[in-house]
Protein backbone atom coordinates (compact mmCIF):
# COMPACT_ATOMS: atom_id res chain seq x y z
CA UNK A 1 0.00 0.00 0.00
CA UNK A 2 1.60 3.13 -0.55
CA UNK A 3 2.14 6.17 1.20
CA UNK A 4 -1.22 7.80 -0.18
CA UNK A 5 -3.25 5.33 0.50
CA UNK A 6 -2.27 4.65 3.72
CA UNK A 7 -2.89 8.71 4.50
CA UNK A 8 -6.37 8.32 2.49
CA UNK A 9 -7.13 5.16 5.05
CA UNK A 10 -6.46 7.09 8.06
CA UNK A 11 -8.56 10.50 6.67
CA UNK A 12 -11.38 7.94 6.16
CA UNK A 13 -11.00 6.34 9.66
CA UNK A 14 -11.11 9.44 11.47
CA UNK A 15 -13.61 11.69 9.68
CA UNK A 16 -17.14 12.44 9.45
CA UNK A 17 -17.02 12.05 13.73
CA UNK A 18 -18.48 15.06 15.75
CA UNK A 19 -16.43 17.09 18.15
CA UNK A 20 -17.89 16.04 21.44
CA UNK A 21 -16.96 12.37 20.29
CA UNK A 22 -13.11 13.19 20.43
CA UNK A 23 -13.21 15.18 23.15
CA UNK A 24 -14.36 11.81 24.80
CA UNK A 25 -11.95 9.90 22.90
CA UNK A 26 -9.44 12.63 24.77
CA UNK A 27 -11.03 11.66 28.39
CA UNK A 28 -10.68 7.95 27.57
CA UNK A 29 -7.33 8.25 26.43
CA UNK A 30 -5.83 10.52 29.83
CA UNK A 31 -7.87 8.07 31.83
CA UNK A 32 -6.52 4.92 30.63
CA UNK A 33 -2.88 6.63 30.61
CA UNK A 34 -2.89 5.91 34.19
CA UNK A 35 -3.89 2.53 34.54
CA UNK A 36 -1.69 1.52 36.97
CA UNK A 37 -3.52 -0.52 40.11
CA UNK A 38 -5.56 -2.72 37.48
CA UNK A 39 -2.28 -3.76 35.93
CA UNK A 40 0.42 -4.29 38.83
CA UNK A 41 -2.45 -4.85 41.60
CA UNK A 42 -1.38 -8.81 41.46
CA UNK A 43 2.46 -7.59 41.10
CA UNK A 44 2.48 -5.18 44.06
CA UNK A 45 0.66 -7.64 46.54
CA UNK A 46 2.66 -10.35 45.77
CA UNK A 47 5.90 -8.99 45.07
CA UNK A 48 6.45 -5.71 47.36
CA UNK A 49 4.16 -7.11 50.01
CA UNK A 50 5.05 -10.34 50.06
CA UNK A 51 1.53 -11.98 50.01
CA UNK A 52 0.47 -15.41 48.58
CA UNK A 53 -1.03 -15.26 45.10
CA UNK A 54 -4.07 -16.53 46.67
CA UNK A 55 -4.32 -13.23 48.56
CA UNK A 56 -3.45 -11.18 45.37
CA UNK A 57 -6.40 -13.41 43.95
CA UNK A 58 -8.81 -12.42 46.79
CA UNK A 59 -8.50 -8.68 46.45
CA UNK A 60 -8.72 -8.21 42.31
CA UNK A 61 -11.43 -9.70 42.85
CA UNK A 62 -12.99 -7.93 45.29
CA UNK A 63 -11.99 -5.03 42.79
CA UNK A 64 -13.76 -7.18 40.35
CA UNK A 65 -16.78 -7.16 43.02
CA UNK A 66 -16.82 -3.50 43.63
CA UNK A 67 -17.47 -3.58 39.47
CA UNK A 68 -20.25 -5.99 39.18
CA UNK A 69 -21.71 -3.71 42.35
CA UNK A 70 -21.60 -0.55 40.35
CA UNK A 71 -22.34 -1.48 36.94
CA UNK A 72 -26.13 -2.07 37.30
CA UNK A 73 -26.38 0.93 39.39
CA UNK A 74 -24.21 3.11 37.16
CA UNK A 75 -26.57 2.01 34.51
CA UNK A 76 -29.45 2.94 36.09
CA UNK A 77 -27.90 6.93 36.93
CA UNK A 78 -26.64 7.04 32.85
CA UNK A 79 -30.58 6.90 31.90
CA UNK A 80 -31.88 8.79 35.04
CA UNK A 81 -29.37 11.09 35.86
CA UNK A 82 -27.44 11.41 32.80
CA UNK A 83 -24.53 10.72 30.96
CA UNK A 84 -22.07 13.58 32.19
CA UNK A 85 -22.65 13.71 35.99
CA UNK A 86 -22.70 10.12 36.17
CA UNK A 87 -19.12 9.92 34.48
CA UNK A 88 -18.24 13.55 36.53
CA UNK A 89 -18.83 11.44 39.88
CA UNK A 90 -17.25 8.23 39.07
CA UNK A 91 -13.95 9.98 38.03
CA UNK A 92 -13.45 12.24 41.06
CA UNK A 93 -14.38 9.12 43.03
CA UNK A 94 -12.00 7.25 41.27
CA UNK A 95 -9.11 9.66 42.05
CA UNK A 96 -9.60 9.87 45.58
CA UNK A 97 -9.76 5.62 46.14
CA UNK A 98 -6.67 4.54 44.07
CA UNK A 99 -4.70 7.69 45.98
CA UNK A 100 -6.13 5.98 49.40
CA UNK A 101 -5.36 2.40 48.36
CA UNK A 102 -1.83 3.36 47.64
CA UNK A 103 -1.38 4.37 51.67
CA UNK A 104 -3.64 1.13 53.10
CA UNK A 105 -0.85 -1.09 55.27
CA UNK A 106 -3.08 -3.59 57.15
CA UNK A 107 -4.43 -6.52 54.31
CA UNK A 108 -8.35 -6.29 55.45
CA UNK A 109 -7.87 -2.29 54.51
CA UNK A 110 -6.14 -3.39 51.26
CA UNK A 111 -8.92 -5.57 50.16
CA UNK A 112 -11.35 -3.27 51.32
CA UNK A 113 -9.79 0.01 49.42
CA UNK A 114 -9.61 -2.07 46.55
CA UNK A 115 -13.31 -3.21 46.46
CA UNK A 116 -14.33 0.67 46.30
CA UNK A 117 -12.12 1.57 43.62
CA UNK A 118 -13.45 -1.12 41.69
CA UNK A 119 -16.50 0.24 42.18
CA UNK A 120 -15.52 3.77 41.43
CA UNK A 121 -13.11 2.83 38.54
CA UNK A 122 -15.97 0.82 37.00
CA UNK A 123 -19.36 3.14 37.29
CA UNK A 124 -17.93 5.47 33.87
CA UNK A 125 -17.98 2.41 31.65
CA UNK A 126 -21.79 2.38 30.87
CA UNK A 127 -22.16 6.19 30.82
CA UNK A 128 -19.25 6.90 28.37
CA UNK A 129 -20.74 4.14 25.83
CA UNK A 130 -24.43 5.38 26.11
CA UNK A 131 -22.94 9.14 25.24
CA UNK A 132 -20.94 7.65 22.19
CA UNK A 133 -23.94 5.94 20.76
CA UNK A 134 -25.84 9.15 21.49
CA UNK A 135 -23.21 11.27 19.59
CA UNK A 136 -22.37 9.04 16.70
CA UNK A 137 -24.51 8.25 13.45
CA UNK A 138 -25.43 4.77 13.60
CA UNK A 139 -23.08 4.05 10.43
CA UNK A 140 -20.47 5.71 12.00
CA UNK A 141 -20.74 3.45 15.61
CA UNK A 142 -18.72 0.33 14.59
CA UNK A 143 -15.68 3.26 13.78
CA UNK A 144 -16.20 4.89 16.52
CA UNK A 145 -15.94 2.22 19.07
CA UNK A 146 -12.76 0.86 17.01
CA UNK A 147 -11.53 4.36 17.73
CA UNK A 148 -11.67 4.37 21.64
CA UNK A 149 -10.55 1.24 22.16
CA UNK A 150 -7.63 1.96 20.40
CA UNK A 151 -7.26 5.11 22.69
CA UNK A 152 -7.49 2.65 25.21
CA UNK A 153 -5.32 0.38 24.41
CA UNK A 154 -2.60 3.22 22.76
CA UNK A 155 -2.99 4.33 26.70
CA UNK A 156 -2.39 0.83 27.97
CA UNK A 157 0.32 0.30 26.19
CA UNK A 158 2.13 3.71 27.19
CA UNK A 159 1.05 3.40 30.48
CA UNK A 160 2.35 -0.15 30.93
CA UNK A 161 5.83 0.83 30.48
CA UNK A 162 5.99 3.33 32.46
CA UNK A 163 4.34 1.94 35.31
CA UNK A 164 7.19 -1.02 35.23
CA UNK A 165 9.81 1.52 35.12
CA UNK A 166 7.24 2.77 38.53
CA UNK A 167 6.98 0.35 40.11
CA UNK A 168 10.71 -0.76 40.19
CA UNK A 169 10.89 2.60 42.01
CA UNK A 170 7.98 3.34 44.26
CA UNK A 171 4.03 1.82 43.86
CA UNK A 172 3.14 4.57 45.88
CA UNK A 173 4.09 6.83 42.92
CA UNK A 174 2.02 5.08 40.75
CA UNK A 175 -1.10 5.30 42.65
CA UNK A 176 -1.03 9.20 43.43
CA UNK A 177 -0.12 9.32 39.35
CA UNK A 178 -3.16 7.36 38.66
CA UNK A 179 -5.06 9.44 41.01
CA UNK A 180 -4.30 12.43 39.00
CA UNK A 181 -4.65 11.74 35.69
CA UNK A 182 -8.27 10.68 36.57
CA UNK A 183 -8.80 13.76 37.77
CA UNK A 184 -8.03 15.24 34.98
CA UNK A 185 -9.96 13.01 32.53
CA UNK A 186 -13.06 14.51 35.07
CA UNK A 187 -12.01 18.19 34.41
CA UNK A 188 -12.05 17.66 30.43
CA UNK A 189 -15.39 16.00 31.38
CA UNK A 190 -16.83 19.16 33.11
CA UNK A 191 -15.25 21.41 30.60
CA UNK A 192 -15.95 19.90 26.90
CA UNK A 193 -18.61 17.59 27.44
CA UNK A 194 -22.32 18.21 27.02
CA UNK A 195 -24.84 16.18 28.01
CA UNK A 196 -26.24 13.98 25.41
CA UNK A 197 -28.98 11.63 27.12
CA UNK A 198 -31.79 12.05 24.79
CA UNK A 199 -35.57 13.32 25.83
CA UNK A 200 -38.41 10.92 25.99
CA UNK A 201 -41.43 13.32 25.84
CA UNK A 202 -44.90 11.92 27.00
CA UNK A 203 -45.54 10.81 22.94
CA UNK A 204 -42.58 9.16 22.59
CA UNK A 205 -43.59 6.71 25.83
CA UNK A 206 -46.69 6.03 23.75
CA UNK A 207 -44.65 5.06 20.84
CA UNK A 208 -42.03 2.81 22.83
CA UNK A 209 -43.75 1.63 25.10
CA UNK A 210 -43.38 1.33 28.91
CA UNK A 211 -39.88 2.61 30.41
CA UNK A 212 -36.96 0.06 30.57
CA UNK A 213 -36.15 -1.17 33.57
CA UNK A 214 -33.44 -3.86 34.66
CA UNK A 215 -36.18 -6.21 34.36
CA UNK A 216 -36.61 -5.86 30.73
CA UNK A 217 -32.98 -6.00 29.81
CA UNK A 218 -33.20 -9.51 31.95
CA UNK A 219 -36.22 -11.11 30.14
CA UNK A 220 -34.23 -9.87 26.80
CA UNK A 221 -33.24 -13.45 25.46
CA UNK A 222 -30.93 -12.15 22.58
CA UNK A 223 -29.00 -9.39 24.23
CA UNK A 224 -28.76 -11.91 27.60
CA UNK A 225 -27.01 -14.05 25.42
CA UNK A 226 -24.78 -11.66 24.33
CA UNK A 227 -23.89 -10.69 27.93
CA UNK A 228 -22.92 -14.57 28.78
CA UNK A 229 -20.48 -14.63 25.37
CA UNK A 230 -19.12 -11.48 26.86
CA UNK A 231 -18.25 -13.19 30.43
CA UNK A 232 -16.98 -16.22 28.73
CA UNK A 233 -14.51 -14.36 26.65
CA UNK A 234 -13.58 -11.73 29.42
CA UNK A 235 -13.05 -14.31 31.58
CA UNK A 236 -9.74 -15.55 28.86
CA UNK A 237 -8.51 -11.81 28.43
CA UNK A 238 -8.95 -10.88 31.88
CA UNK A 239 -6.37 -13.32 32.57
CA UNK A 240 -3.54 -10.39 30.52
CA UNK A 241 -4.06 -8.53 33.76
CA UNK A 242 -4.50 -11.39 36.15
CA UNK A 243 -2.87 -15.01 35.56
CA UNK A 244 0.16 -13.57 33.33
CA UNK A 245 1.66 -11.34 35.74
CA UNK A 246 1.31 -14.01 38.61
CA UNK A 247 2.93 -16.77 36.25
CA UNK A 248 5.68 -14.47 35.20
CA UNK A 249 6.35 -13.25 38.88
CA UNK A 250 6.29 -16.99 39.81
CA UNK A 251 8.77 -17.96 37.01
CA UNK A 252 11.14 -15.17 38.30
CA UNK A 253 10.56 -12.14 36.11
CA UNK A 254 10.01 -8.48 37.56
CA UNK A 255 7.00 -6.09 36.90
CA UNK A 256 9.21 -4.39 34.32
CA UNK A 257 9.80 -7.53 32.14
CA UNK A 258 6.08 -8.21 32.36
CA UNK A 259 4.95 -4.76 31.38
CA UNK A 260 7.37 -4.74 28.49
CA UNK A 261 5.52 -7.95 27.68
CA UNK A 262 1.86 -6.92 28.09
CA UNK A 263 2.64 -3.57 26.14
CA UNK A 264 2.83 -5.59 23.12
CA UNK A 265 -1.00 -5.75 23.61
CA UNK A 266 -1.54 -2.09 23.54
CA UNK A 267 1.34 -1.59 20.78
CA UNK A 268 -0.51 -3.91 18.66
CA UNK A 269 -4.10 -2.92 18.96
CA UNK A 270 -2.96 1.00 18.05
CA UNK A 271 -0.70 -0.10 14.95
CA UNK A 272 -3.61 -3.09 14.28
CA UNK A 273 -6.46 -1.48 15.30
CA UNK A 274 -7.88 0.80 12.57
CA UNK A 275 -7.20 -0.86 9.50
CA UNK A 276 -8.53 -4.24 11.05
CA UNK A 277 -11.25 -3.03 11.51
CA UNK A 278 -11.72 -1.50 7.99
CA UNK A 279 -11.20 -4.88 7.05
CA UNK A 280 -13.95 -6.54 9.16
CA UNK A 281 -16.46 -3.94 8.84
CA UNK A 282 -18.76 -5.04 5.75
CA UNK A 283 -17.60 -9.16 7.04
CA UNK A 284 -19.73 -12.15 8.60
CA UNK A 285 -19.66 -11.48 12.31
CA UNK A 286 -20.63 -15.27 13.56
CA UNK A 287 -17.34 -15.90 11.67
CA UNK A 288 -15.54 -13.16 13.66
CA UNK A 289 -16.81 -13.62 16.41
CA UNK A 290 -16.01 -17.72 16.11
CA UNK A 291 -12.45 -17.09 15.12
CA UNK A 292 -11.90 -14.43 17.83
CA UNK A 293 -12.77 -16.53 20.22
CA UNK A 294 -10.95 -19.64 19.36
CA UNK A 295 -7.62 -17.05 18.92
CA UNK A 296 -7.73 -15.97 22.24
CA UNK A 297 -8.48 -19.58 23.74
CA UNK A 298 -5.89 -20.93 22.65
CA UNK A 299 -3.34 -17.74 22.43
CA UNK A 300 -3.46 -17.90 25.79
CA UNK A 301 -3.05 -21.88 25.85
CA UNK A 302 -0.18 -21.28 23.89
CA UNK A 303 1.59 -19.32 27.30
CA UNK A 304 1.63 -22.91 29.02
CA UNK A 305 4.96 -23.28 26.32
CA UNK A 306 6.85 -20.25 27.10
CA UNK A 307 9.98 -19.94 29.18
CA UNK A 308 11.52 -16.65 27.40
CA UNK A 309 10.29 -13.07 27.19
CA UNK A 310 9.93 -12.87 23.24
CA UNK A 311 7.48 -16.54 23.54
CA UNK A 312 5.47 -14.55 26.37
CA UNK A 313 5.30 -11.42 23.61
CA UNK A 314 4.39 -13.99 20.74
CA UNK A 315 1.31 -15.34 22.85
CA UNK A 316 0.25 -11.78 23.03
CA UNK A 317 0.67 -11.01 20.24
CA UNK A 318 -2.17 -13.73 19.18
CA UNK A 319 -4.78 -13.36 21.96
CA UNK A 320 -4.10 -9.11 21.15
CA UNK A 321 -5.22 -9.83 17.26
CA UNK A 322 -8.79 -11.84 18.72
CA UNK A 323 -9.17 -8.63 20.93
CA UNK A 324 -8.77 -6.62 18.10
CA UNK A 325 -11.53 -8.38 16.08
CA UNK A 326 -13.81 -9.35 18.75
CA UNK A 327 -13.99 -5.80 20.64
CA UNK A 328 -15.96 -3.56 17.43
CA UNK A 329 -17.21 -6.53 16.56
CA UNK A 330 -19.40 -7.21 19.40
CA UNK A 331 -19.94 -3.87 20.69
CA UNK A 332 -21.49 -2.94 17.32
CA UNK A 333 -23.64 -5.78 18.17
CA UNK A 334 -24.28 -4.57 21.99
CA UNK A 335 -25.53 -0.98 20.78
CA UNK A 336 -28.17 -2.14 18.02
CA UNK A 337 -29.75 -4.48 20.67
CA UNK A 338 -29.92 -2.04 23.05
CA UNK A 339 -33.24 0.33 22.78
CA UNK A 340 -32.41 4.16 22.57
CA UNK A 341 -33.95 5.38 25.87
CA UNK A 342 -32.20 2.14 27.89
CA UNK A 343 -29.04 2.29 26.66
CA UNK A 344 -27.44 3.16 30.27
CA UNK A 345 -28.87 -0.05 31.37
CA UNK A 346 -28.47 -2.11 28.81
CA UNK A 347 -25.05 -0.86 28.97
CA UNK A 348 -24.64 -1.39 32.80
CA UNK A 349 -26.11 -5.21 32.10
CA UNK A 350 -23.07 -5.45 29.36
CA UNK A 351 -20.59 -3.95 31.75
CA UNK A 352 -21.39 -6.01 34.17
CA UNK A 353 -20.16 -9.18 32.55
CA UNK A 354 -16.74 -7.61 32.19
CA UNK A 355 -16.92 -7.07 35.78
CA UNK A 356 -18.50 -10.64 36.96
CA UNK A 357 -15.09 -12.21 34.97
CA UNK A 358 -12.76 -9.43 36.72
CA UNK A 359 -14.27 -10.97 40.07
CA UNK A 360 -13.77 -14.75 38.86
CA UNK A 361 -10.76 -14.63 37.14
CA UNK A 362 -8.75 -13.76 39.72
CA UNK A 363 -9.84 -16.54 42.15
CA UNK A 364 -9.73 -18.47 39.42
CA UNK A 365 -5.90 -18.13 38.27
CA UNK A 366 -5.37 -17.62 42.17
CA UNK A 367 -6.08 -20.91 43.26
CA UNK A 368 -5.15 -22.77 39.72
CA UNK A 369 -1.90 -21.23 39.96
CA UNK A 370 -1.09 -22.12 43.91
CA UNK A 371 -2.79 -25.58 43.82
CA UNK A 372 -2.43 -26.99 40.18
CA UNK A 373 0.25 -24.98 38.52
CA UNK A 374 0.18 -22.02 35.51
CA UNK A 375 0.34 -24.81 33.00
CA UNK A 376 -4.04 -25.88 34.27
CA UNK A 377 -5.08 -22.53 34.01
CA UNK A 378 -3.60 -21.81 30.39
CA UNK A 379 -5.11 -24.96 29.50
CA UNK A 380 -8.73 -24.24 31.10
CA UNK A 381 -8.62 -20.51 29.14
CA UNK A 382 -8.18 -22.89 25.46
CA UNK A 383 -11.41 -24.79 26.64
CA UNK A 384 -13.21 -21.57 27.62
CA UNK A 385 -12.42 -20.09 24.54
CA UNK A 386 -13.73 -23.45 22.75
CA UNK A 387 -17.08 -23.15 24.38
CA UNK A 388 -17.13 -19.46 24.00
CA UNK A 389 -16.78 -20.02 19.45
CA UNK A 390 -19.54 -22.60 20.02
CA UNK A 391 -21.97 -19.87 21.77
CA UNK A 392 -21.05 -17.30 19.04
CA UNK A 393 -22.03 -19.30 16.38
CA UNK A 394 -25.28 -20.77 18.14
CA UNK A 395 -25.90 -17.04 18.95
CA UNK A 396 -25.22 -15.41 15.90
CA UNK A 397 -26.70 -18.13 13.57
CA UNK A 398 -30.37 -18.23 15.83
CA UNK A 399 -29.99 -14.19 15.15
CA UNK A 400 -29.64 -14.61 11.69
CA UNK A 401 -32.73 -17.34 10.99
CA UNK A 402 -35.24 -15.29 13.23
CA UNK A 403 -34.07 -11.81 11.14
CA UNK A 404 -34.31 -13.33 7.98
CA UNK A 405 -38.45 -13.96 8.30
CA UNK A 406 -38.69 -10.87 8.99
CA UNK A 407 -38.52 -9.17 5.55
CA UNK A 408 -36.32 -7.00 4.66
CA UNK A 409 -37.15 -4.05 7.76
CA UNK A 410 -35.71 -6.88 10.43
CA UNK A 411 -35.29 -4.99 13.06
CA UNK A 412 -31.75 -6.17 13.80
CA UNK A 413 -28.48 -6.21 11.74
CA UNK A 414 -26.21 -9.08 12.30
CA UNK A 415 -23.40 -7.66 10.20
CA UNK A 416 -20.78 -5.47 11.85
CA UNK A 417 -21.15 -3.13 9.42
CA UNK A 418 -25.01 -3.85 7.89
CA UNK A 419 -28.04 -3.75 9.35
CA UNK A 420 -26.92 -0.46 11.77
CA UNK A 421 -29.65 1.50 9.83
CA UNK A 422 -32.30 -0.09 11.98
CA UNK A 423 -30.95 2.39 14.62
CA UNK A 424 -31.72 5.04 12.66
CA UNK A 425 -35.61 4.29 13.59
CA UNK A 426 -35.58 4.83 16.82
CA UNK A 427 -35.04 1.54 17.86
CA UNK A 428 -38.00 0.78 18.11
CA UNK A 429 -37.82 -2.71 16.53
CA UNK A 430 -34.72 -3.60 18.12
CA UNK A 431 -36.47 -2.90 21.74
CA UNK A 432 -39.20 -5.29 20.65
CA UNK A 433 -37.49 -8.76 21.33
CA UNK A 434 -37.43 -7.32 25.02
CA UNK A 435 -38.49 -4.06 25.98
CA UNK A 436 -42.05 -5.00 24.77
CA UNK A 437 -41.98 -8.28 26.10
CA UNK A 438 -42.04 -6.06 29.77
CA UNK A 439 -45.37 -6.14 30.84
CA UNK A 440 -44.68 -3.56 32.99
CA UNK A 441 -42.65 -3.85 35.97
CA UNK A 442 -41.64 -0.89 37.97
CA UNK A 443 -38.87 0.34 36.22
CA UNK A 444 -35.09 0.40 38.27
Amino acid sequence: MSAASLRRAARESVSGLPSAFWWLWASTLVNRLGAFVATFMTLYLTLDRGYSASFAGLVVALHGLGGVVSSLGAGVMTDRLGRRPTMLAANVSTAFSVALLGFMEHPVAIAAVAGLVGMTSNASRPAVSAMMADIVRPEDRVRAFALNYWAINMGFGISAVVAGVVAEYSYLAGFLGEAALTLLCAVLVFVKLPESRPVRDSAAVADDGPEIGLGTVLRDGRFMAVVGLSFVISLIFTQGSVGLPAAMGAAGFSPGDYGLVVAANGLLIVVLQIPVTRFIEHRDPRRLLVISALLAGYGFAMTAFAGSLWAYALTVCVWTLAEIVNSPTQMGLVVRLSPVHGRGRYQGMYTMSWAVAALVAPLMAGFVIDRLGADWLWGATGVLGTVAALGYWLLMRNLQDADSGKGPDAGVGVGVGAGVGAEAKGSGAVAASGAAAAASPAAV
